[in-house]
């Protein structure tokens, strides 16, 4: 189900947390990833552009909340973004913890009183046997459901109902030969009013939008019995139709919840759900299969997590945690075989200064007491500005730094900010570190700080 989208976010958490640095180029690289996996699976062009917009916008203004990485935080908005385009209308997540352990959600039916639900569908989608599905559901978690069967267009639609309802034991009421749906409705209410039930589905005929006297027929039975409920079943393949077919319906009938059918093999599914959310009524359930069990809630931020082969954005993050060891492991490759990038070089100054430079050097035998702080602010301070210059170097500078002439520095100086000495200076960092890397494999640490003048 939606494999083009959940390629693409895989691909997409590679590239973050692959990445060196969180900066606009890599933002718009992930957000053409996204475009294209959203086209792909079918989304409207509309929602994919402002989808996107709000993806890079958020991550190049956002400050991540304490305690989390910014690579992190970029993974949680796009979890965010993707659960909003198919209806996730929560605050933004910025607690991980309180984001993804919200409750599932139900259908608020009253257990004080008996609840009608009023089925609707497109022809074909399914409508009948969604209807037992729902039955199916209901009995599973507490209510005791009965259905009434007022589709009189289709021939057999009742007996259907009635042979796939007595595998659940499911009590249905219909009328053979009568062609009155509204009658049929309003007997079988009747029929139940003194029965111990606590939700009455009725299924009514399937439509199409553009069949005014069928959608005439449904508000005249929706204005007369007045439902608790009114779900909405859609077929998944229609892809981004689903839109136009549902505010059709919600106009005439207001739509409380909308049900899709078919997920489990259309390339199509990511357009019918984006496509029923943007009308505003909600996603209530999801057919995932033929079987009267394949019926289950759905819930945006949970759904992104399957596409993406996990439960929640926990694991999401321990999945970013561990292609990012990957990285390491690469990068540690490259470090060991004398190919370190200049960006391998920032990377491992970066490292050792989250770790706190004078943990580091505490714990380094032969340097515990030597390094006077001022050296180490010295330090700090060349790395911050490394920062800006990495970022102005070209892809081939990055992995070849020695190509940059005099030209390029002054260039490289004016875009980031920093004086041409201290790019020379940090190149002249970066040859020492290789060479010395490349003469003695296991003392790279401690090397490296004698070059920076400590020891």
């Amino acid at each position: 189900m939606l494999n083009n989208l959940r390629d693409g976010l895989r691909n997409t958490l590679k590239k973050i947390v692959g990445a060196s640095d969180i900066n606009e180029e890599l933002i718009d690289s992930i957000c053409k990833d996204i475009q294209r996996s959203l086209l792909q699976s079918d989304v409207n062009v509309k929602l994919v552009l402002s989808i996107t917009k709000n993806l890079k916008d958020r991550s190049l203004n956002e400050q991540p909340p304490k305690g989390l990485s910014r690579k992190d935080h970029i993974v949680t908005i796009l979890y965010n973004e993707i659960a909003s385009l198919l209806g996730y209308r929560g605050d933004r997540f910025t607690k991980i913890e309180k984001s993804f352990s919200e409750k599932e959600e139900n259908l608020h039916l009253n257990p004080n009183k008996r609840n009608i639900i009023l089925m609707l569908g497109i022809q074909g989608s399914g409508k009948t046997t969604c209807t037992v599905k729902i039955a199916r559901w209901l009995n599973k978690h507490g209510y005791k459901s009965a259905i009434i069967g007022a589709d009189t267009w289709r021939p057999g639609a009742l007996t259907q109902l009635k042979m796939n309802s007595s595998k659940i034991k499911v009590e249905v009421y219909g009328e053979e030969g009568n062609n009155n749906p509204l009658t049929i409705v309003k007997n079988g209410l009747e029929y139940f009013n003194n029965l111990n039930y606590d939700v009455i589905i009725i299924d009514t005929a399937g439509r199409h939008k553009e069949e005014s006297g069928l959608l005439q027929e449904m508000k005249d039975m929706y204005n007369i019995i007045n439902p608790d409920l009114v779900i909405l079943v859609i077929d998944g393949t229609i892809g981004q139709q689903a839109f136009n077919q549902a505010q059709a319906f919600h106009d005439v009938a207001p739509v409380g919840g909308i049900l899709i059918t078919k997920l489990d093999g259309t390339a199509k599914g990511g357009g019918a759900l984006a496509a029923s959310a943007a009308t505003g009524a909600k996603i209530l359930f999801i057919g995932t299969g033929e079987r009267i069990d394949d019926l289950e809630l759905f819930s945006p931020t949970r759904f992104v997590g399957r596409i993406l082969g996990m439960g929640d954005i926990k694991a999401l993050l321990d999945m970013a945690k561990n292609l990012e060891l990957e990285a390491d492991e690469k990068q540690a490759k490259r470090l060991l075989g004398g190919k370190m990038t200049i960006e391998d070089f920032y990377s491992q100054m970066e490292n050792v200064s989250k770790m706190g430079f004078r943990n580091v050097i505490e714990n380094l035998p032969g340097l515990s007491g030597m390094v006077k702080d001022e050296q180490l602010d010295v330090l700090q301070t060349k790395i911050e500005k490394w920062r800006y210059v990495i970022q102005s170097m070209t892809k081939q500078e990055k992995r070849e730094p020695n190509l940059i002439n005099d030209s390029r520095r002054k260039r490289i100086s004016r875009g980031s900010g920093i004086t041409e000495h201290d790019i020379k200076e940090m190149i002249k960092q970066y040859n020492n570190s290789k060479s010395m890397i490349k003469q003695s494999k296991g003392r790279q640490m401690h090397g490296m700080l004698r070059r920076f003048g400590f020891g």
